[in-house]
């Protein structure tokens, strides 16, 4: 390579990527208004046109992470992930082993072909209802869970932003682009690394803690209130009204203060809302929220059975279809002055109000008599779509977001528009941006989501972020700067062979990650690398490749939004990301490069 001399454009852009890497760590203004400062700082020093400076808007890696986002909104909407999450619950048996085996091999599938954050927060619930039942600690299980997200976005082109962005980067330099499945092998064997590692080395660098040791950080919908209790199943006995009149729904709560919420009789007909006058009827079933002395006093009384956990009505109560809110009745509500039997509260608005707080008081019977007042707060049961609807009324103020309403009968229609987009991008090997956004938009068309739920799903954030630093890439290379950083790293170094070549891109990427973006990595590196691996007659590819993955390797620090997602659940500290994260962080690298060895034969 002939000698690259240091000129005054070539300083202006080492000064431009060292002012980014600056204000990325310091953070004195967000990560995405950095980037946007790149579009406007490098065409006014005429180191890029301004056509260059917002190409990163139109290229494929942009539209191509906006129909990932999109598709992933589409898969979550219909509950498809969550439908997955069940039987590998089924199969995580009892042991923390097997939950971080089943569950940590799942979440990485999920997450190569949508965003890391999204496939760990879809898991969290499941992770939190497994450790209760099974009286684990989520300690010894959300890390290594957590792990397995990042992981996952390393087995498809599609899995994690860097990988999306390594073909556009790839374009000045006329190099062969990646195809979707290129770094699959890679990917799995990092997958199955990660947890191999926990199953072995675990109990010595997960932070120890004894079962139940310690309440979890958020309690679950269902118990969020103490007062009104827990939700329990009974069922009638045959003989319930054989020489007595039926019980009625307000019998039950003001003699117990327990509030039957859910019926089915012998037919097993379900009914989800009770009026305060349903009468209980003989071998019906109940589903009913109260405190576990009066659900027993009750039961002894009349000759209930209480059921083991939720049985018939499981699914009515998974959190995808039911919750619990804390209502206030606001200052111009209809309601004010009126009782719920007034305004035919059950009947009308399809939910069941448990319990009304007033003042320091709290009642959980005769709540049907009651005449309401503005400031009453009821917390009400029932389903997320008849909150929606309870919402538009605008006589209430909900003091949490009314949780989404899911749709599992386009559960088929999402699956078909994924399976589309893979096909067109393996079989037809269409350009992925074109294959992506035509999954995303099949999913707005068969109305998996509606047009403004897909702009609302994706993170702009991350789109200005990635477009904004494409141009800051152009201009390394443009103006040779990657080419002298290459010279001079090489001078530094001397001669390596390729294997010590992409170790230490692969470690000097794990370094960038750490306090940069994996985006921002990225786009600075990858000119870097591919001008070092030219010099020293190393395969581009290859070394590119390994920025785009090793950007990945962001474990050390909870600073990737899977970890910091994760540390206040399992309560850890920074100190155990380093001991976990430290040894995950030397197995993802050592793991890479014989991967690549192996399998691209360097």
């Amino acid at each position: 390579m002939e000698p690259i001399v240091l000129n005054t454009e070539i300083a202006l852009v080492l000064g431009i990527i060292a002012l980014a890497v600056f204000l990325f760590i310091v953070e004195w203004i967000r990560v995405d208004m950095v980037a946007i400062l790149m579009t406007v700082l490098l065409p006014i020093l005429n180191l890029v046109t301004p056509k260059e400076a917002f190409s990163g808007f139109s290229s494929n890696a942009v539209i191509s992470i906006i129909a990932v986002i999109i598709i992933g909104a589409g898969l979550d909407k219909t509950g498809l992930i969550n439908r997955v999450v069940q039987p590998v619950v089924k199969i995580a048996g009892n042991s923390a082993s097997r939950v971080v085996i089943a569950m940590g091999a799942t979440v990485a599938i999920i997450s190569s072909f949508m965003q890391n954050i999204g496939a760990a927060a879809l898991f969290l619930p499941a992770i939190r209802r497994v450790g209760k039942s099974m009286h684990l600690p989520l300690s010894q299980m959300l890390m290594p869970i957590g792990f397995c997200a990042i992981l996952g976005g390393t087995i498809t082109l599609v899995g994690s932003s860097p990988l999306i962005l390594l073909n556009d980067l790839l374009l000045p330099y006329q190099l062969k682009p990646f195809g979707l499945f290129d770094v699959t092998p890679v990917g799995l064997a990092l997958v199955g690394a990660g947890i191999a590692t926990f199953i072995l080395f675990g109990r010595f660098v997960l932070p120890k803690e004894k079962p139940d040791a310690r309440r979890e950080a958020m309690p679950t919908q269902a118990t969020a209130y103490e007062d009104i209790g827990e939700v329990f199943e009974l069922q009638a006995p045959a003989d319930l009204t054989a020489f007595r009149e039926p019980i009625s729904v307000k019998q039950l709560r003001d003699t117990y203060q327990v509030n039957v919420v859910a019926y089915a009789g012998r037919d097993r007909l379900k009914m989800m809302t009770l009026p305060p006058d349903f009468e209980i009827r003989d071998n019906s079933h109940l589903a009913a929220f109260g405190k576990a002395d009066n659900v027993r006093r009750l039961a002894d009384d009349h000759g209930f059975t209480v059921k083991e956990g939720l049985q018939l009505f499981k699914e009515d109560f998974s959190q995808d279809r039911f919750g619990i809110l804390e209502a206030v009745v606001a200052p111009r509500s209809e309601l004010i002055g009126k009782t719920l039997r007034d305004v035919h509260f059950w009947e009308q608005y399809q939910v069941n109000p448990v319990a009304l707080y007033r003042a320091d008081q709290v009642y959980l019977s005769g709540l049907s008599s009651m005449v309401l007042r503005s400031g009453d707060s009821l917390v009400l049961e029932g389903s997320w779509d008849r909150f929606k609807i309870l919402e538009e009324k605008h006589n209430f103020i909900f003091t949490t977001p009314v949780g989404e309403v899911l749709k599992p009968e386009k559960a088929l229609a999402a699956g078909f528009w994924l399976a589309a987009a893979l096909v067109m991008i393996i079989v037809f090997k269409m350009q992925l941006s074109v294959c992506l956004m035509t999954g995303a938009f099949g999913m707005i068309l068969f109305r998996v989501l509606s047009i403004d739920e897909a702009y609302q799903a994706v993170d702009w954030r991350t789109v200005f972020l990635l477009a904004g630093l494409i141009p800051l890439g152009i201009a390394t290379q443009k103006s040779g700067a990657a080419g002298w950083i290459a010279q001079t790293v090489l001078g530094l170094i001397g001669d390596v062979s390729p294997i010590g070549l992409l170790t230490a891109i692969a470690v000097l990427s794990t370094f960038f990650t750490l306090v940069i973006s994996n985006v921002g990595a990225t786009v600075l590196l990858v000119p870097l690398v591919v001008n070092m691996a030219l010099a020293t007659g190393t395969d581009p590819r290859m070394a590119a490749l390994v920025v785009g993955l090793a950007t990945s390797n962001s474990f050390i620090l909870p600073t990737h939004q899977v970890n910091a997602l994760y540390m206040g659940p399992g309560r850890y500290r920074s100190v155990d990301f380093m001991k976990a994260g430290g040894l995950m962080t030397v197995v993802f690298i050592v793991v890479l490069i014989a991967m690549l060895v192996l399998f691209y034969g360097i």
